[in-house]
Order: C-alpha cells, then sequence, then structure tokens
C-alpha cells in the first residue's frame, strides 16, 4: 500500500484506468485518496454480488480503524440509510419509500412538465444544460418533494457543488458546507413543527413526533441523504443521456423515429456513465472471500460501479453506446440498497429530455467538434461540468 489508485490518470480518464485495473485482477488493495486502506472490487460478478451480501455491513461500527478517517459526516448527518443495516434500514426504509414508489412517482409528472418547460422558456442559445436544465430541475423536484421554499434553494446548490468538489481546500470547506446545511436542516424541521404542511419532510416529522418510528439524528440525517442524493443522481444522468443522445446520431435518430424507447437510452446511460462511480462502502463483517481474495474481517470495501458496468466478461464491446442492448447494469446499485431515488430520476430524465428535444428539433453540441465536455475531477461520481449546445 504505498499509495492510492485514485490518482490524477485514473481521475482523467476512470473508464481506461478502471480498464487496466480489472485487467489486473478483480480486487485490489490500495488506499483512498485521504490514505485509509480499502479493498476496491472491479469486475461486475464481484460488484453484483458484494452489494447484496449480508457479510458486508454499512455501518461503520464494524469497521476495524474506527470509522471513516476524514471522509466521514458529522454525527449529526451520519444517521442515514447508506449508514445503516437491516433492522434501522429496513425500518428508515419503510418509512419513505411509499413517496418512491412507482405509483407515488407518476403523480409528479405534471410537476416536472411545468418545471421542465419553466427551465426551456428561459434557455438562449448558446447554452449550458447542465446548468440551464439539468441541475435546476433536479434540484427544483426534490425541494419541492420536501417542500423547501424557492428562495432557499440557492444556498443549499451551493453547499452541494463544495461538498463535490475536488478543490485541495475541499476537506476544510466541506466541512464548513456541511455545518451549514446541518444548521438549515434543524431550522427548516423546527419551523415545518411549527407549520405543518403535507410534503413529504411533513410526514417524516410526524413520524418522529406522534408515531415515534424515527430519532431526531435520523430525520436531520435522512433529510439531508434524500435533498444531497435526489439533487446529484438525476442531474447527472440527465446530463449523460444528453451527451449521449448528441453524441450518437444515429440513437437519437432512432429515439425520434420511436424504434428506440427512452427507458432504453436510460437504461443504456446508466451503464455507459454510471452517476455514481462507487457504491457506499463496506465493511466486512467477517473475513470474506471475493474474487478470489480474501479480505479480513473489519476492512472497508469499496465497489466500483463504473467499473462493472464496462466489464468486458459481462458486456460486448462495453466502451460502446447500444441503447437496445441486454443485460442488468448496475447503475442504482443492487439489492437492499437500492437506489430508493431510481424511479424518480428516470421521469425527471425523461420528461426533461423529451421536451427538450421537441422544443428545439436542430439541438447539437456547440464547441469544439469532436471534443466532448469535461467532467468533474472525483472519483466518486460522474458529473459533467457544463453541456454546451446551440439550435
Amino acid at each position: 500500500m504505498s499509495g492510492t489508485l485514485f490518482d490524477d490518470a485514473l481521475l482523467a480518464d476512470p473508464h481506461g484506468g478502471y480498464a487496466r485495473l480489472r485487467q489486473a485482477g478483480p480486487v485490489h488493495r490500495t488506499t483512498t485518496p485521504d490514505g485509509a486502506p480499502v479493498w476496491l472490487v472491479t469486475r461486475y460478478p464481484d460488484v453484483r454480488a458484494a452489494l447484496a451480501d449480508p457479510r458486508l455491513s454499512l455501518d461503520k461500527r464494524t469497521a476495524r480503524s474506527g470509522g471513516e478517517h476524514g471522509a466521514s459526516m458529522p454525527p449529526e448527518l451520519d444517521a442515514h440509510l447508506l449508514n445503516l443495516d437491516p433492522p434501522d434500514h429496513t425500518r428508515l426504509r419503510r418509512l419513505v419509500s411509499q413517496a418512491f414508489t412507482p405509483r407515488s412517482v407518476e403523480a409528479l409528472r405534471p410537476l416536472v412538465r411545468s418545471r421542465t418547460a419553466a427551465l426551456l422558456d428561459q434557455l438562449a442559445a448558446p447554452a449550458d444544460l447542465m446548468a440551464g436544465l439539468a441541475t435546476p430541475l433536479a434540484l427544483d423536484v426534490v425541494c419541492d418533494l420536501l417542500g423547501i421554499a424557492e428562495q432557499e434553494r440557492p444556498d443549499f446548490r451551493r453547499w452541494t457543488d463544495t461538498l463535490r468538489s475536488p478543490a485541495p481546500d475541499a476537506a476544510r470547506a466541506s466541512r464548513e458546507a456541511l455545518g451549514r446545511m446541518h444548521a438549515f436542516l434543524t431550522g427548516l424541521i423546527a419551523e415545518k413543527r411549527a407549520r405543518p404542511a403535507d410534503d413529504l419532510l411533513g410526514r417524516m416529522i410526524a413520524a418522529r413526533d406522534q408515531q415515534d418510528r424515527l430519532t431526531e439524528p435520523e430525520l436531520v440525517a435522512l433529510t439531508f441523504l434524500i435533498l444531497f442524493a435526489g439533487y446529484d443522481n438525476s442531474a447527472n444522468l440527465i446530463g449523460s443521456a444528453l451527451l449521449a443522445l448528441l453524441t450518437h446520431p444515429e440513437v437519437l435518430r432512432d429515439l425520434r423515429a420511436g424504434a428506440l424507447r427512452m427507458d432504453q437510452v436510460l437504461d443504456e446511460t446508466l451503464r455507459w456513465n454510471t452517476p455514481s462511480m462507487l457504491a457506499s462502502r463496506r465493511f466486512a463483517r467477517e473475513d470474506v472471500r471475493i474474487g478470489g481474495v480474501t479480505v479480513p474481517a473489519g476492512e472497508r470495501i469499496w465497489l466500483s460501479l463504473v467499473s462493472a458496468n464496462r466489464d468486458e466478461r459481462q458486456f460486448t464491446a462495453p466502451a460502446e453506446f447500444r441503447a437496445a442492448r441486454d443485460g442488468a447494469h448496475l447503475g442504482f446499485g443492487h439489492g437492499i440498497h437500492y437506489c430508493l431515488g431510481a424511479a424518480l430520476a428516470r421521469l425527471e430524465a425523461q420528461v426533461a429530455i423529451t421536451a427538450l428535444l421537441d422544443r428545439f428539433p436542430a439541438l447539437r453540441l456547440a464547441g469544439d467538434p469532436g471534443r466532448e465536455p469535461g467532467w468533474d475531477a472525483s472519483f466518486r461520481n460522474r458529473s459533467l461540468l457544463e453541456l454546451p449546445v446551440r439550435w
């Protein structure tokens, strides 16, 4: 463990870097960017099996090292679904899952259409579709769902951007942003207690105060997770799907002609440019054999979704975008921790992309021909920095 595999080369070209790692072996002993030891799993069968393996815990109390080192959330934002195992995970997921069922999500379609139309009305060529559509739509929808006022949303977006920043001083800035987010969320919960509302956060508060189904730290942390994950994953999916369509004119043509469905395009996008590059870290409850390698009890494991979804052993020509491809991707995970907001992210992407293509039939990428827009230099997220277009 002389260093980390998560170096500048992997950040600059994650698909190429992970291809080399898969070729070298299924599991690698390395360190995280902050110096913590970790086992990195790269091949599809091992990642898929590990995602559903009950011997791998999300509860960091299982960790031999005692936690996440410098990458951990503050305790007041830590008690959420991605840090819990059953039965606590089951209890909290059941509490909020009703808001994300296919029927509940479908009921949000008019809202998403209205938000999308308003954003498209403001676009003028040339435009950046990340700043002008994907990001504000994802933020507005999740804030509408929780009942967060319009004037409070820019602050949340700024704090979220800080948490995702690869800048050298990101750790200090992230701690400050997390402190501000915690203060904001506790204040928001206090306001909604004083003036109850029929939104998701209002129902979560009622579950806390009237039914005692979650603790106060769980209430705050769960609100944080829904906001952060709901905003980030949806924006990344919209941006990546639009990039795929605009760089693959034959796919866009087939989609317009009805020869392809939007859900096929989104599934292939989730495989081709997976929004979350890593699943939530796991800790081995006992010595666990993964890919022929024994991971000792208590040690940290990272499962690379982006690598598994480009595994040559699972997918034919994985670097190619094939919207009618067979095979199950891991873009939203697998097992009991499968992304709770998957249906909502799909709905937002479907509505936004359909409306955009209808509104601007001559839509095309702007900038240098043949040059792909830049990506956020993050080992956790696959996020476009911008998506410049004209029509």
